[in-house]
């Protein structure tokens, strides 16, 4: 069935409706700022942003007295989207009298990095920023599938983010996957990727984890009902991050986490825990992009016979013949096309 179209005053109407909704929240902004202004707001000072609710950011002071100190803040129609990880200057307001703990963003400052995942409508949202370390956590159950891991990856040597991958809920392993595990585990450290086995339930592995998560700020991605709540939990007990059974059927975890937060390591570091997503869309990508994402395949880069090589049935081309040579595995590859398939390439 066509989509229908819309007649001229339709349109109107809609174009109407979608107006006066933004002079609404214009409104509320400016009406919220100079209550702020009215309040005599305090001196520049950084702050970090440790979460976003709606029209309002947490940040929390770097700087002066108030270092440490967790804020409410409005942020200026004239600085884009903010999100969990942000670096900003921020004004606090005299409210004496009143919250205390109010204030306004007035600038940001540059990001060296950020993480993106698809919203419900195909487009691309930055859930995370000033990421160092892409911790992907997978688990026995649900079954770690390694094109989900390789889209990780990708992300982040496309990004020149520090990967690695964590085994969690190693107890759990057993005679239907050790093997496959095992395999899995080879693969990757073969391409020089770090893996780390670890089990909140024994506790097997988390001193290693903790050491490797200080000064640096990390950010744990991948399926839900892997146990990234649990292992927060479990670095940050004070926390109490809200944790989501398994599926008894799907073997699947439940959504727990609903907006990206960041928390901080008592011996240095900070995390920030994003929603979980089963997804991790990369068609935003081009094909070169792609390739340069899959580490194994940049000697061979620039190589093939034919300048628009598409490494399928080409002679001459360099990415078939390492795959013959055995220099690129046969699992790889077929993720590699799997993903490239997915592109949203004009």
């Amino acid at each position: 069935m066509s989509k229908r179209k819309l007649t001229r005053r339709q349109a109107w109407r809609i174009q109407k409706v979608q107006d006066e909704r933004a002079a609404r929240a214009e409104k509320r902004d400016n009406k919220a700022q100079e209550q702020l202004q009215e309040g005599n707001l305090g001196p520049e000072q950084h702050g970090l942003v440790i979460a976003h609710y709606g029209t309002q950011v947490a940040v929390e002071a770097l700087e002066g007295d108030s270092q440490g100190q967790i804020c409410r803040c409005h942020m200026r129609a004239n600085l884009g989207s903010l999100v969990t990880g942000d670096k900003v200057v921020w004004r606090s307001a005299d409210t004496e009298g009143k919250d205390d703990n109010l204030g306004v963003i007035v600038a940001v400052l540059p990001r060296h990095s950020e993480l993106s995942r698809p919203d419900p409508y195909g487009d691309m949202k930055t859930v995370a920023a000033n990421i160092d370390r892409i911790v992907i956590v997978i688990a026995p159950y649900p079954e770690p599938h390694g094109n989900l891991i390789d889209r990780y990856l990708v992300a982040a040597e496309t990004l020149d983010i520090q990967p690695i991958i964590l085994l969690n809920k190693i107890d759990r392993i057993d005679e239907n996957n050790q093997q496959r595990l095992r395999e899995m585990q080879e693969r990757y450290k073969a391409l020089g990727y770090e893996w780390l086995n670890v089990s909140t339930k024994t506790e097997q592995g988390l001193n290693e984890l903790i050491t490797y998560l200080a000064d640096y700020t990390s950010v744990f991605v991948g399926q839900s009902g892997v146990g990234k709540s649990s292992l927060i939990n479990m670095l940050l007990p004070h926390e109490n991050i809200r944790v989501g059974p398994l599926s008894e059927i799907s073997q699947q975890g439940t959504h727990t986490t609903t907006t990206a937060h960041l928390f901080h390591f008592p011996s240095g570091g900070h995390l920030i825990d994003s929603p979980g997503i089963r997804e991790f869309g990369l068609w935003h990508m081009d094909e070169g992009s792609l390739l340069e994402g899959f580490v194994e395949f940049r000697p061979f880069l620039g190589y093939c016979k034919f300048r628009d090589c598409a490494h399928q049935s080409e002679p001459g081309c360099a990415i078939r013949k390492a795959l013959e040579d055995g220099a690129i595995s046969d699992v790889r590859m077929a993720s590699f096309r799997y993903i490239l398939s997915t592109l949203d390439n004009p």
